[in-house]
């Protein structure tokens, strides 16, 4: 898959431009950056040879528009399962299971990197697939921004551009998915309280499996014939691709 590093609103300008040194060492070319702290000499200066890599990056102004077109996409924490709400993290994949995952999928997949004070928002890592968490030490467990990305693009640096033959459904093409079957819970009364929590655990459930572009048409097709028939509709063929 293509690999698409995502800072979201860095705040220290050597951090991003070690981010983008580590980047280019590992293979990688694709840095977007999300509300970033003023980009200066000292970010340059980190980034040595790296410096085209920053120089090209796109600074867009929301997590939306930096996934644009990902097929996956997965958020980092350095506290997994620690959460108001506990499905929001869990479960997560250390990042040599996450390059199981991705193996011979094609299209982008999008790491997202939180900020160095507070990492990702909650409503952030609703936007996620994956959960991916760095094994370290109870004792000290959060990582420098640039170390986090160095050893997950290691990780990955042998998947970058080899594009495999299946293709995956897109951020937009689950967003419509994710969208109907939100009206589906409206529509059978499901209980308000549960609807935000039975959402995120579908969005995880179906981030993990990967979905194909055909899958998610078939989902589409299973959702409007339950439709029609509570309607008392006639019944007409599922699609499915």
């Amino acid at each position: 898959m293509e690999v698409r590093v995502i800072l979201v609103e860095p705040k220290n300008e050597e951090n991003i431009g070690a981010v983008a040194r580590v980047t280019k060492n590992f293979g990688f070319s694709n840095l977007y950056l999300v509300n970033p702290t003023a980009i200066g000499k000292k970010a340059f200066l980190v980034a040595s040879h790296a410096y085209d890599l920053l120089n090209a990056a796109p600074i867009v102004d929301s997590v939306d528009e930096a996934i644009e077109n990902s097929a996956l996409v997965a958020g980092t924490t350095s506290q997994p399962g620690v959460s108001v709400n506990r499905h929001m993290r869990m479960p997560f994949f250390p990042p040599h299971e996450l390059k199981k995952k991705i193996e011979g999928k094609s299209g982008i997949l999008s790491l997202l990197f939180g900020r160095e004070d507070q990492g990702l928002l909650n409503e952030e890592l609703m936007q996620c697939d994956f959960v991916v968490c760095v094994p370290t030490s109870p004792g000290y467990p959060v990582m420098n921004l640039s170390h986090a990305v160095a050893v997950v693009l290691y990780e990955l640096r042998d998947v970058g551009g080899d594009f495999g033959e299946i293709t995956l459904a897109n951020v937009a093409d689950k967003a419509r998915l994710f969208t109907h079957v939100r009206t589906f819970l409206d529509e059978i009364e499901y209980r308000e309280h549960k609807r935000e929590k039975t959402m995120l655990m579908l969005r995880r459930i179906l981030g993990r499996a990967e979905l194909t572009q055909r899958e998610v048409r078939t989902l589409h097709g299973i959702l409007s014939k339950a439709e029609r028939k509570m309607e008392g509709g006639a019944e007409e063929p599922c699609e499915d691709g």
